[in-house]
Protein backbone atom coordinates (compact mmCIF):
# COMPACT_ATOMS: atom_id res chain seq x y z
CA UNK A 1 0.00 0.00 0.00
CA UNK A 2 1.53 3.42 -1.03
CA UNK A 3 1.10 6.44 1.72
CA UNK A 4 0.52 9.64 -0.21
CA UNK A 5 0.69 12.71 1.69
CA UNK A 6 -1.97 15.59 0.33
CA UNK A 7 -1.98 18.40 2.91
CA UNK A 8 1.06 20.31 1.28
CA UNK A 9 0.25 20.09 -1.89
CA UNK A 10 -3.36 20.41 -1.91
CA UNK A 11 -5.31 23.12 -4.26
CA UNK A 12 -8.61 24.58 -3.16
CA UNK A 13 -11.59 23.75 -5.68
CA UNK A 14 -11.80 26.28 -8.44
CA UNK A 15 -8.02 27.25 -8.68
CA UNK A 16 -5.61 25.96 -11.27
CA UNK A 17 -4.40 22.40 -10.04
CA UNK A 18 -0.60 22.12 -8.85
CA UNK A 19 1.53 20.12 -11.26
CA UNK A 20 4.86 18.53 -9.65
CA UNK A 21 7.88 19.13 -12.45
CA UNK A 22 9.66 15.75 -10.96
CA UNK A 23 6.33 14.08 -12.53
CA UNK A 24 6.84 12.31 -15.88
CA UNK A 25 4.43 14.00 -18.38
CA UNK A 26 3.32 10.06 -19.83
CA UNK A 27 1.88 10.07 -15.51
CA UNK A 28 1.30 13.89 -15.19
CA UNK A 29 -1.00 13.60 -18.23
CA UNK A 30 -3.20 10.57 -16.27
CA UNK A 31 -5.80 12.78 -15.36
CA UNK A 32 -9.05 11.24 -17.12
CA UNK A 33 -7.58 7.50 -16.41
CA UNK A 34 -7.21 8.70 -12.56
CA UNK A 35 -11.13 10.20 -12.52
CA UNK A 36 -12.57 7.26 -14.81
CA UNK A 37 -11.19 5.17 -11.84
CA UNK A 38 -12.76 7.00 -9.15
CA UNK A 39 -16.16 6.69 -11.49
CA UNK A 40 -15.87 3.56 -11.98
CA UNK A 41 -15.64 3.14 -8.18
CA UNK A 42 -18.84 4.29 -7.47
CA UNK A 43 -18.39 5.61 -4.26
CA UNK A 44 -19.70 9.52 -4.47
CA UNK A 45 -19.30 12.50 -6.43
CA UNK A 46 -16.02 13.21 -7.66
CA UNK A 47 -15.08 16.86 -8.20
CA UNK A 48 -12.45 19.42 -9.41
CA UNK A 49 -8.65 18.10 -10.11
CA UNK A 50 -6.18 19.43 -7.55
CA UNK A 51 -3.47 18.41 -8.85
CA UNK A 52 -0.66 15.69 -9.26
CA UNK A 53 2.60 14.45 -7.26
CA UNK A 54 5.48 12.66 -7.62
CA UNK A 55 6.03 9.45 -5.44
CA UNK A 56 9.12 7.77 -7.11
CA UNK A 57 10.02 7.88 -11.30
CA UNK A 58 7.58 5.50 -11.33
CA UNK A 59 4.06 6.69 -9.82
CA UNK A 60 2.51 9.81 -8.99
CA UNK A 61 -0.54 10.79 -7.30
CA UNK A 62 -3.69 12.62 -8.76
CA UNK A 63 -5.92 14.31 -6.52
CA UNK A 64 -9.77 15.03 -6.76
CA UNK A 65 -11.89 16.58 -4.49
CA UNK A 66 -14.47 14.83 -2.78
CA UNK A 67 -17.83 16.30 -2.95
CA UNK A 68 -19.08 14.23 -0.15
CA UNK A 69 -21.70 15.27 3.24
CA UNK A 70 -19.54 15.10 6.00
CA UNK A 71 -16.42 14.88 4.32
CA UNK A 72 -15.18 18.82 3.83
CA UNK A 73 -11.91 19.49 2.69
CA UNK A 74 -11.81 15.35 1.70
CA UNK A 75 -9.88 14.62 -1.54
CA UNK A 76 -9.51 11.61 -3.75
CA UNK A 77 -6.63 10.33 -4.59
CA UNK A 78 -5.34 7.86 -7.24
CA UNK A 79 -1.72 6.60 -7.55
CA UNK A 80 -1.28 5.37 -11.24
CA UNK A 81 1.84 3.87 -12.19
CA UNK A 82 4.36 3.46 -15.15
CA UNK A 83 7.52 1.43 -15.78
CA UNK A 84 10.58 3.89 -17.35
CA UNK A 85 9.85 3.34 -20.89
CA UNK A 86 5.89 2.95 -20.49
CA UNK A 87 4.22 4.95 -22.76
CA UNK A 88 0.88 3.80 -20.92
CA UNK A 89 -0.08 3.74 -17.05
CA UNK A 90 -1.82 1.62 -14.61
CA UNK A 91 -3.75 2.63 -11.93
CA UNK A 92 -2.44 0.70 -8.71
CA UNK A 93 -4.36 2.69 -5.83
CA UNK A 94 -7.81 4.78 -4.65
CA UNK A 95 -8.08 6.08 -1.52
CA UNK A 96 -9.62 9.34 0.02
CA UNK A 97 -7.27 10.82 2.31
CA UNK A 98 -7.65 14.26 4.07
CA UNK A 99 -7.15 17.59 3.24
CA UNK A 100 -5.45 20.55 5.18
CA UNK A 101 -9.21 21.53 6.29
CA UNK A 102 -10.29 18.17 6.63
CA UNK A 103 -12.47 17.57 10.53
CA UNK A 104 -10.25 13.96 11.59
CA UNK A 105 -10.58 12.26 14.69
CA UNK A 106 -7.72 13.29 17.00
CA UNK A 107 -5.09 10.09 17.40
CA UNK A 108 -5.81 7.25 19.04
CA UNK A 109 -4.89 7.28 22.41
CA UNK A 110 -4.95 3.35 24.68
CA UNK A 111 -7.18 3.51 27.09
CA UNK A 112 -4.43 3.07 30.05
CA UNK A 113 -3.20 6.22 28.77
CA UNK A 114 -6.27 7.94 28.73
CA UNK A 115 -7.69 7.70 32.47
CA UNK A 116 -7.38 10.39 34.84
CA UNK A 117 -7.80 11.52 38.39
CA UNK A 118 -11.05 10.72 39.41
CA UNK A 119 -12.43 8.71 36.36
CA UNK A 120 -12.32 5.42 38.96
CA UNK A 121 -15.66 5.16 39.77
CA UNK A 122 -17.44 2.36 41.80
CA UNK A 123 -17.20 -1.58 40.66
CA UNK A 124 -14.55 -0.42 38.11
CA UNK A 125 -11.28 -2.29 38.12
CA UNK A 126 -8.07 -0.41 36.98
CA UNK A 127 -5.05 -2.41 37.31
CA UNK A 128 -1.10 -0.99 37.62
CA UNK A 129 1.14 -2.04 34.67
CA UNK A 130 3.10 -5.00 35.21
CA UNK A 131 5.98 -2.58 35.02
CA UNK A 132 5.07 0.38 36.98
CA UNK A 133 8.08 2.14 38.52
CA UNK A 134 5.95 3.62 41.39
CA UNK A 135 5.48 0.04 42.98
CA UNK A 136 8.39 -2.42 44.31
CA UNK A 137 7.79 -6.19 45.93
CA UNK A 138 7.21 -5.76 49.25
CA UNK A 139 9.79 -7.47 50.87
CA UNK A 140 12.95 -5.58 48.95
CA UNK A 141 13.40 -2.23 51.20
CA UNK A 142 11.08 0.81 51.39
CA UNK A 143 12.81 3.37 52.27
CA UNK A 144 11.20 3.68 55.56
CA UNK A 145 13.35 2.60 58.68
CA UNK A 146 10.47 1.08 60.89
CA UNK A 147 8.64 -0.39 57.85
CA UNK A 148 11.94 -2.56 56.11
CA UNK A 149 13.06 -3.44 60.80
CA UNK A 150 9.72 -5.10 60.94
CA UNK A 151 9.02 -6.77 57.56
CA UNK A 152 12.58 -8.04 58.35
CA UNK A 153 11.90 -9.61 61.76
CA UNK A 154 8.41 -11.11 61.16
CA UNK A 155 8.72 -11.85 57.59
CA UNK A 156 5.61 -10.34 56.09
CA UNK A 157 4.47 -7.56 54.52
CA UNK A 158 2.39 -6.35 51.09
CA UNK A 159 3.02 -7.95 48.21
CA UNK A 160 3.84 -4.38 46.57
CA UNK A 161 4.89 -1.15 48.25
CA UNK A 162 5.37 2.02 46.45
CA UNK A 163 9.23 3.07 45.52
CA UNK A 164 10.72 6.19 46.06
CA UNK A 165 9.95 7.02 42.72
CA UNK A 166 6.23 6.64 43.58
CA UNK A 167 6.79 8.45 46.69
CA UNK A 168 8.01 11.36 45.67
CA UNK A 169 5.26 11.41 42.52
CA UNK A 170 2.77 11.31 45.08
CA UNK A 171 4.17 13.97 47.18
CA UNK A 172 5.29 16.25 44.22
CA UNK A 173 1.34 15.84 43.15
CA UNK A 174 0.14 17.11 46.83
CA UNK A 175 2.73 19.88 47.69
CA UNK A 176 1.12 21.33 44.56
CA UNK A 177 -2.08 20.61 44.84
CA UNK A 178 -5.13 22.33 46.43
CA UNK A 179 -3.83 21.27 50.35
CA UNK A 180 -0.19 22.56 49.04
CA UNK A 181 1.88 25.17 50.98
CA UNK A 182 1.75 27.46 48.09
CA UNK A 183 -2.15 27.75 47.42
CA UNK A 184 -4.38 30.70 48.02
CA UNK A 185 -6.20 29.41 51.02
CA UNK A 186 -3.04 28.61 52.62
CA UNK A 187 -1.11 32.00 51.96
CA UNK A 188 -4.67 34.02 53.69
CA UNK A 189 -4.56 31.52 56.81
CA UNK A 190 -3.37 32.54 60.02
CA UNK A 191 -1.24 29.50 60.92
CA UNK A 192 -0.02 26.26 59.75
CA UNK A 193 -1.35 22.79 59.50
CA UNK A 194 1.24 21.47 61.71
CA UNK A 195 0.48 23.56 64.72
CA UNK A 196 -2.94 22.25 64.45
CA UNK A 197 -4.97 20.08 66.50
CA UNK A 198 -6.96 18.76 63.77
CA UNK A 199 -3.61 17.67 62.22
CA UNK A 200 -3.17 13.81 62.00
CA UNK A 201 0.28 12.93 60.86
CA UNK A 202 1.03 10.12 58.13
CA UNK A 203 3.22 7.54 59.31
CA UNK A 204 6.47 6.88 57.89
CA UNK A 205 8.49 8.46 55.86
CA UNK A 206 6.33 10.99 54.69
CA UNK A 207 5.36 12.22 58.95
CA UNK A 208 7.88 15.01 58.40
CA UNK A 209 5.89 16.69 55.89
CA UNK A 210 2.15 15.69 55.22
CA UNK A 211 -0.54 14.88 57.49
CA UNK A 212 -4.99 14.37 57.34
CA UNK A 213 -7.23 16.80 58.51
CA UNK A 214 -9.73 15.53 60.72
CA UNK A 215 -11.63 18.67 61.27
CA UNK A 216 -15.25 18.49 58.55
CA UNK A 217 -15.34 21.87 58.28
CA UNK A 218 -12.14 22.25 56.66
CA UNK A 219 -10.18 20.00 54.91
CA UNK A 220 -11.82 16.80 56.13
CA UNK A 221 -9.47 13.56 54.85
CA UNK A 222 -7.71 15.13 52.67
CA UNK A 223 -3.71 14.66 52.40
CA UNK A 224 -2.63 18.54 53.63
CA UNK A 225 0.89 19.79 53.96
CA UNK A 226 2.22 20.58 56.94
CA UNK A 227 3.02 24.19 55.93
CA UNK A 228 -0.58 24.33 54.62
CA UNK A 229 -3.53 26.43 56.53
CA UNK A 230 -7.15 27.37 56.41
CA UNK A 231 -8.76 29.88 58.47
CA UNK A 232 -10.56 27.08 60.46
CA UNK A 233 -7.27 26.37 62.35
CA UNK A 234 -7.65 25.03 66.14
CA UNK A 235 -5.93 28.00 67.30
CA UNK A 236 -8.08 30.82 65.48
CA UNK A 237 -10.40 33.56 67.29
CA UNK A 238 -13.00 35.54 66.76
CA UNK A 239 -12.39 39.37 66.51
CA UNK A 240 -14.06 41.11 69.18
CA UNK A 241 -17.19 41.65 68.44
CA UNK A 242 -17.52 39.43 65.75
CA UNK A 243 -21.08 37.19 65.09
CA UNK A 244 -24.70 37.74 63.76
CA UNK A 245 -26.52 40.17 65.95
CA UNK A 246 -29.56 39.43 67.72
CA UNK A 247 -31.59 42.47 66.08
CA UNK A 248 -31.23 44.43 62.61
CA UNK A 249 -28.92 47.21 63.11
CA UNK A 250 -31.45 50.79 63.37
CA UNK A 251 -30.63 53.35 60.50
CA UNK A 252 -32.17 56.64 62.34
CA UNK A 253 -31.09 58.45 58.92
CA UNK A 254 -33.80 56.43 57.04
CA UNK A 255 -36.46 58.26 59.14
CA UNK A 256 -37.89 61.26 58.49
CA UNK A 257 -39.37 63.52 60.94
CA UNK A 258 -42.71 65.15 60.32
CA UNK A 259 -44.38 67.58 62.85
CA UNK A 260 -48.40 67.11 63.36
CA UNK A 261 -50.75 70.56 63.89
CA UNK A 262 -52.16 70.78 66.75
CA UNK A 263 -55.43 69.19 67.60
CA UNK A 264 -58.03 71.68 70.44
CA UNK A 265 -58.72 69.24 73.02
CA UNK A 266 -62.62 68.53 73.36
CA UNK A 267 -64.59 69.61 76.36
CA UNK A 268 -65.24 67.17 79.60
CA UNK A 269 -68.97 66.27 79.42
CA UNK A 270 -68.90 65.71 83.05
CA UNK A 271 -67.94 69.16 83.50
CA UNK A 272 -70.09 70.35 80.83
CA UNK A 273 -73.04 68.88 82.83
CA UNK A 274 -71.75 70.43 86.45
CA UNK A 275 -71.95 73.98 85.03
CA UNK A 276 -75.70 73.78 83.16
CA UNK A 277 -77.03 72.49 86.56
CA UNK A 278 -75.18 75.32 88.50
CA UNK A 279 -76.91 77.76 86.39
CA UNK A 280 -80.00 76.23 86.33
CA UNK A 281 -80.33 76.54 90.28
CA UNK A 282 -79.34 80.01 90.19
CA UNK A 283 -81.74 80.88 88.33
Amino acid sequence: MVLVSVASSAVAPGTEPSVDPAVRSVLAEAVEVARAALNELGEGVVGAYLGVTADDECAATHRFAADLAGYHGWQWAVVVAAAPESDHVTVSELVLLPGPESLVAPAWVPWNERIRPGDLGPGDLLASAPDDERLVPGYTASGDPDVDETAGEIGLGRKQVMSLEGRLDATQRWFDGEYGPHSEMAKAAPSTCMMCGFYLPLAGSLRAAFGVCGNEFAADGHVVHAEFGCGAHSDTTLPTGAGSPQFDAYDDGAIEIVELPAVAAEPNQNTTDTENAQSEQTD
